[in-house]
């Protein structure tokens, strides 16, 4: 059986498609860089918590800032995450143009009967506004974000997949994710789903193949082609 076989049987055994936000619809820190939106959130964990400056000023992903502080000192961590969900929704201003071939998949979904929901780590207002601003709200029927003040429930946690297909009202086992990293494939299988790796970078095809993924792809239009 052939990739593109895989990818087919894939999509078409789903009855609605959850997405990743960060990798397969956008590049959010395209714009404002990652590293400088964590430094500026470990900064302001250690003004409250000075001793959190040695665990957490080395780290350069800002989901892992908020993670680690949400872990070391929960009483800080609330406003990590307020400066957190402002930067995104910044981020999202400045990143530039949907992903090549992401609309094509939504508008590929949306034509073939399925429903759709992206599914992130960010927060669902930075994602919201990213649709608005390029017109796409309309492609998508929900919005699963990141957990107000509960970090410890983003992926590879399945809670957000979990809340999405209840809010399509289709059984989780019934759905598919595809997302770009590790933590995606994972989150899919325990919440019971499939998962499509978006391998947006050559390393990653191994990664996707050690996670099990059922299918994997190196452009968003391939979704479109596969239903088409």
């Amino acid at each position: 059986m052939t990739l593109s076989d895989n990818l087919t049987r894939t999509l078409t055994a789903a009855q609605a498609v959850l997405v990743d936000f960060d990798g397969p619809l956008c590049n959010v820190f395209a714009g404002l860089p990652a590293q400088e939106v964590a430094r500026k959130l470990s900064q302001i964990a250690a003004d409250h918590d000075p001793e959190l400056w040695g665990k957490l000023a080395e780290i350069t992903n800002p989901l892992e800032v908020l993670a680690l502080t949400y872990d070391f000192d929960r009483s800080v961590s609330g406003r990590v995450e307020e400066a957190l969900i402002s930067a995104e929704v910044e981020a999202v201003q400045v990143a530039g143009d949907p992903i090549a071939g992401s609309i094509e998949a939504l508008t590929a979904i949306r034509e073939s009967g399925r429903r759709i929901a992206v599914v992130t780590n960010n927060s669902t207002e930075c994602v919201r506004r990213f649709l608005a601003r390029h017109d796409l709200s309309d492609h998508v029927d929900a919005v699963v974000g990141r957990t107000l003040n509960r970090p410890d429930l983003m992926k590879p946690h399945p809670h957000a997949l979990l809340q999405a297909a209840e809010r399509l009202d289709v059984s989780p086992k019934e759905c598919v994710l595809i997302g770009d990293s590790r933590t995606d494939i994972q989150a899919a299988h325990a919440a019971g789903g499939t998962a499509i790796g978006y391998a947006n970078k050559a390393r990653k095809r191994r990664v996707f193949v050690e996670a099990d993924a059922e299918a994997i792809i190196e452009r968003m239009r391939a979704i479109a082609h596969a239903l088409s």
